[in-house]
């Protein structure tokens, strides 16, 4: 990394002057350097931290901007159905909220490219890059971008961790998925996780697992307070798969794309992008 390098250089460059030069012994002039060294690390640290938090920022912006301009339109839509029933036609309000989203998301992968001048100076910048890639890839269903940018991903969130058990499950990549969320769960405080939980035992009920999918909720009941994990708990337990439902997360769960929504015409979904 070129920040280390230079630092490096500029600190081995004190060490000799400050022993060659005669103002100390090898013991003080290489602690000063290892002082000189820490410090430009720490502000250049904080200065490129500044930078790529802004270069984010621009990426946040814009899509929070097009989920304002949705929010606003699906406000109007319902206001209109009401005093009009019928007068809005739910497959069109869908294209439209897809089209508008669609363009936004593109604004926010252009902007991304603006990370990109960060790559040699922040480590695993390019895997950070490409966590958030992924997950503006995924909201518009371009699979094939995420499936080439998976290998990248840094799996440090639940939701990250919970779109690649989705895309699992959509391949039929069943190998090494336990794997995959327990050691996502490993990672959880107390409370945290609901959708990962509800995410893998839905899995195991697509497969017939009952049994299993029946002691991951169980394990999640113990970790945390949530309805919809007691809920679905009891269902299998009294052998009522057809009440299993994880409709309840919302657009959380819609947004894995594992299922449609009930209602022809929703909010579009969020997703919580953090990946520094």
């Amino acid at each position: 990394m070129y920040l280390i390098l230079i630092n490096g250089a500029v600190a081995l460059a004190a060490v000799a002057g400050f022993k060659f030069g005669g103002v100390c012994g090898w013991g003080w002039a290489v602690t000063w350097g290892i002082l000189i060294f820490l410090a430009g690390q720490a502000a250049c640290g904080f200065i490129l931290h500044k930078k790529v938090k802004a270069s984010m920022g621009e990426v946040q912006n814009i899509l929070a901007a097009a989920q304002k301009r949705l929010q606003g339109k699906v406000k109007q839509w319902q206001e209109k159905q009401q005093m009009r029933p019928g007068s809005v036609d739910p497959k069109q309000a869908q294209a439209e909220m897809n089209r508008e989203m669609n363009t936004a998301v593109k604004d926010a992968l252009e902007a991304s490219k603006g990370m990109e001048r960060f790559i040699n100076w922040v480590p695993l910048m390019k895997r950070q890059i490409a966590t958030l890639r992924i997950q503006l890839y995924w909201m518009i269903k371009d699979f094939k971008r995420v499936d080439e940018l998976m290998p990248q991903a840094l799996l440090v969130d639940p939701m990250m961790s919970a779109i690649k058990l989705a895309r699992m499950h959509m391949l039929e990549q069943y190998d090494g998925m336990e794997k995959l969320f327990r050691k996502a769960t490993l990672r959880l405080r107390y409370g945290q996780g609901a959708l990962l939980y509800a995410l893998y035992s839905w899995i195991l009920v697509q497969r017939k697992d009952y049994d299993t999918a029946h002691k991951i909720l169980i394990q999640a009941n113990e970790k945390m307070e949530n309805p919809i994990i007691k809920a679905n708990k009891e269902a299998l337990a009294n052998n009522k798969i057809k009440s299993f439902s994880n409709a309840g997360f919302g657009d959380q769960w819609y947004a894995l794309h594992l299922e449609e929504p009930k209602m022809r015409v929703q909010r579009p979904s969020r997703f919580n992008q953090r990946p520094f």
